[in-house]
């Protein structure tokens, strides 16, 4: 094997599970109780809004990434159809997303373990970031297993939620009185807020979804990533569809949008304890745990994989770009995990307000991201046709869907401009995407530095170039 390529230890039923389940974040079973308050029952055309967007981008990534698969993913793409300061300025905030990632799971998982088991949270949040750390720096099929079974666990708690909601709905669920969807005709009706209202519950759900497009980058670590990817694309649909909409529904079905024990218990542990199942609450701390401990997962490895992509494109320290006899990129693995080390110090140690404030910073990072894509896409859609290329996924309607699609994207921008509570994410995401970029583009003006193993001409890194 190239010494300085990466491995292809991820199996298909890796890149199988990362696609099923990758779209089911922790954000799924604790921050769905935000959007629930907001919007109502209606909350379901939120999740509809933000996912016919997911599945957009998916669709147009998935045309690039089937076209050349390579672990930069959409900052590579970037780069080669806008330019070098885009790819330079996609890979750093995509990275800084994740790296804000770490602490904030790694402080989700402490705070169950924390209760179960005693010790201070700040123990608990260094032991799972270590032991997830080692796991990966061992070889790319050690995340791919953790995520397998992480995803299993996913996978049978949400369908094993969604049957018992429906047999409650049905009047089905031995032991329960519940029957019928008393809460979609609860106080206020199905839009008991008004539209607005799903808009800003739009906009909570929109970021519960980042992470979809994990499965582009780990693909190129698979013997088949253009098989893995055309799998993951064209079952976006079905799978927005029953883990978020089904799930959803279930919940603002059976229990009243504005139940205090939504905000309280969050909203599939009120859901299971309203129907009477027993360890209602001990069932979702462990799915709860399991979700976190994969968002964690994730993050360490899509951190890790993108700045090593920036640098053996010479927009990184060339020293991120090493890697392992077992094709792991060890020096970007253990960056991404200090650069989290000291957020998870600074959630504990900073004053809230400060921390806070860092997150903040990318609470528009994903828009932006799917922003890039759907640009990276029109052109590189132009080059391929230009070609005759044909890849195994094409974008549908171009280019009118992708002109839509960014349409879309720049009035989600504007929402956040407008709705309360919004305005501070969005000022502090562009601030930091201004500062990128800026930085981007300067570098772009001088030579690109030599990386042993780094880019041809086309851009194309370490195994994936062509």
């Amino acid at each position: 094997m190239d010494s300085s390529a990466l491995g292809t230890g991820l199996k298909p039923r890796h890149i199988t599970m990362i696609s099923i389940a990758g779209v089911i974040g922790a954000g799924l079973f604790v921050g769905s109780s935000s959007a629930i308050a907001k919007a109502g029952p209606a909350v379901l055309i939120s999740y509809a809004l933000a996912g016919s967007l997911v599945v957009l981008v998916m669709r147009m990534l998935g045309e690039m990434a089937t076209a050349s698969p390579d672990t930069g993913s959409f900052s590579t793409y970037a780069e080669r159809s806008l330019g070098r300061w885009a790819g330079f300025s996609v890979g750093w905030l995509y990275w800084w997303f994740w790296v804000l990632v770490i602490p904030v799971e790694a402080t989700a998982a402490a705070n169950i373990l924390s209760d179960w088991l005693g010790a201070p949270q700040w123990v608990w949040a260094l032991v799972v970031t270590l032991a997830l750390t080692a796991s990966n720096l061992a070889s790319v099929g050690n995340f791919g297993e953790f995520e397998f079974w992480f995803a299993t666990v996913k996978v049978v708690a949400i369908v094993a939620f969604i049957a018992i909601g429906l047999l409650a709905v049905f009047g089905a669920l031995p032991g329960s009185d519940a029957r019928g969807t008393p809460g979609l005709s609860g106080p206020g009706g199905f839009l008991p807020n008004g539209f607005t209202a799903v808009l800003a519950g739009m906009l909570i759900t929109m970021f519960s979804f980042m992470g979809t497009e994990i499965v582009t980058i780990a693909a190129a670590e698979s013997p088949d990533p253009e098989k893995g990817v055309r799998r993951a694309v064209n079952s976006v649909i079905w799978r927005i569809g029953l883990f978020y909409l089904g799930s959803i529904f279930v919940v603002v079905a059976i229990v009243p949008w504005n139940s205090s024990e939504l905000a309280e218990n969050g909203s599939y542990q009120t859901v299971l304890q309203t129907l009477g199942i027993p360890g209602a609450a001990t069932i979702m701390d462990i799915v709860i745990l399991t979700a976190v401990a994969s968002c964690l997962n994730s993050a360490l490895y899509t951190a890790s994989r993108m700045v090593f992509s920036l640098s053996r494109r010479g927009d990184g320290p060339a020293w991120l770009s090493r890697v392992s006899r077992h094709g792991v990129p060890w020096t970007a693995i253990l960056a991404s995990t200090a650069v989290g080390f000291l957020a998870v110090i600074g959630n504990y140690a900073l004053p809230d307000r400060i921390f806070e404030l860092l997150l903040a910073t990318s609470g528009a990072l994903a828009l932006v991201v799917y922003g890039f894509i759907a640009l990276s896409q029109v052109f590189t859609r132009r080059r391929l046709d230009a070609d005759g290329t044909q890849p195994m996924i094409r974008m549908w309607l171009f280019p009118w869907l992708t002109y839509a699609t960014i349409a879309f994207i720049a009035v989600v921008l504007l929402l956040m401009v407008v709705l309360p509570g919004q305005r501070v994410q969005l000022a502090l995401s562009l601030v930091l995407t201004a500062a990128v970029v800026t930085v981007g583009v300067v570098r772009s003006r001088r030579p690109r530095p030599e990386v042993p193993g780094g880019v041809d001409a086309t851009g194309a890194v370490g195994r994936d170039r062509r």
